[in-house]
């Protein structure tokens, strides 16, 4: 007779805050319902006058943590709406950048709106970093730290799809591997 394991299987989920000055990482690992930070930390990219520079850096960093922790799933803020379009483009390239480092690993990646992260951590889709970064040092247990915000903003992206569990979220989710896999009849040799 075989036994197996009564534990549910472990996800590693990597949260993505995008910014171009300062960009947010946050990793959580979800065993059931238990949810534990396992890394969060910022990029700092506010020395690099070219933004060429910027996003190459993004890249290199985003490698390093993939190759590192081996995320199941990239949870990511969508670029939310300004007044500056110049800034919208940079985000909309940073955010880019970090999910083609994911998907050049095949993960699968899901967007979220500003809102709906904040709605989902503190149920309020209007609160500051502030109230985000509060709620997460009662949910998971982490020491508050206001030179982290944009570090516990990409925990939250990472928490709220653990809560949503894919559901209301604008799907990017399946990596190439998985589409080519669905598709064999759009490859063409």
């Amino acid at each position: 007779m075989v036994y197996s394991s009564a534990l549910p299987p472990n996800k590693l989920i990597l949260g993505i805050d995008p910014g171009t000055q300062v960009m947010g990482y946050g990793l959580i690992e979800v065993t059931g319902s238990k949810v534990q930070v396992v890394q969060y930390g910022v990029i700092h990219l506010k020395s690099y006058s070219n933004h060429a520079i910027k996003l190459k850096k993004i890249f290199d960093r985003m490698i390093q943590l993939i190759d590192e922790y081996l995320p199941d799933e990239l949870a990511i803020e969508s670029p939310f709406f300004g007044v500056n379009v110049q800034s919208m483009l940079k985000l909309g390239r940073a955010q880019g950048v970090a999910i083609a480092a994911a998907l050049s690993r095949d993960i699968p990646y899901v967007e979220y709106a500003p809102k709906k992260v904040k709605q989902s951590v503190t149920g309020n889709g209007n609160a500051s970093k502030e109230q985000v970064a509060s709620m997460l040092v009662q949910i998971l247990k982490i020491q508050p730290d206001p030179k982290l915000h944009d570090a516990t903003d990409a925990l939250s992206v990472a928490l709220c799809h653990h809560y949503q569990k894919g559901n209301n979220a604008k799907q990017g989710g399946k990596s190439w591997k998985a589409f080519l896999t669905d598709n064999p009849d759009r490859v063409s040799g």
